[in-house]
């Protein structure tokens, strides 16, 4: 009996490691430094590449490589103004409030605390690690 309980809440507490969704702490604000550490924690190498600018945001961005793929990070300094331009964000990505957009590949966003984030592509690997740090993204592919 008693290694049937252990076995219970084991199962217990695998099945809910894997109903919570991001790694990050729900009561941390997602900013840059802790997608950044959420990334490293999951097995990625994570590396600035410079700054970035899309005239569809109101703030500038990062763009840094996930295990050599580019992703796109755009930092604010409150939800409300996140939201302000995530809200904008067309469900498959085409649009941007009155911007069309044209991908060269599959866009990817996410919005999650201070961050909009962007990774235009469909490496598995690379949406994983995205999805485990910040949950599903806000478009559909």
């Amino acid at each position: 009996m008693k290694q049937l309980r252990l076995f219970s809440f084991a199962s217990l507490a695998l099945f809910m490691a894997a109903c919570a969704g991001p790694l990050t702490d729900p009561a941390v604000l997602m900013d840059y430094d802790a997608l950044a550490e959420g990334l490293r924690e999951a097995g990625a190498q994570v590396e600035p590449a410079g700054e970035i600018e899309q005239p569809f945001f109101s703030v500038g961005g990062m763009l840094i490589h996930v295990s050599g793929q580019d992703v796109q990070v755009f930092e604010y300094t409150d939800v409300a103004s996140r939201q302000a331009d995530s809200d904008q964000i067309s469900a498959d990505g085409s649009s941007i409030g009155t911007s069309m957009v044209t991908w060269v590949d599959q866009p990817n966003f996410w919005a999650q605390g201070l961050l909009i984030v962007l990774y235009v592509g469909q490496d598995a690997g690379t949406t994983d690690l995205l999805r485990g740090v910040l949950g599903q993204p806000i478009t559909k592919s």
